[in-house]
């Protein structure tokens, strides 16, 4: 399981159960676990500090570089 935190103010966003390896570039969304302070609006995916994290493309996130970071393990199956 992995925290999700924004890079910019350190607020935790969501948790996400990360199945298999590499980089988390694409959040599929019934992963998410928990959402804690970020908000959906106008199809991205917003931390309260206002800096866009992440861009809906249905049923997943995908990400934008460098303006999160995640902490906690990855499930390698």
């Amino acid at each position: 399981m992995l925290v999700v935190r924004c890079a910019a103010c350190r607020r935790k966003l969501f948790r996400y159960r990360k199945i298999g390896k590499g980089e988390v570039l694409r959040c599929h969304k019934e992963r998410i676990m928990r959402l804690f302070e970020a908000e959906e609006r106008d199809g991205r995916l917003w931390c309260p500090c206002g800096r866009a994290v992440g861009v809906d493309m249905g049923t997943r996130w995908n990400m934008l570089g460098g303006t999160f970071t995640y902490s906690g393990t990855k499930d390698n199956n």
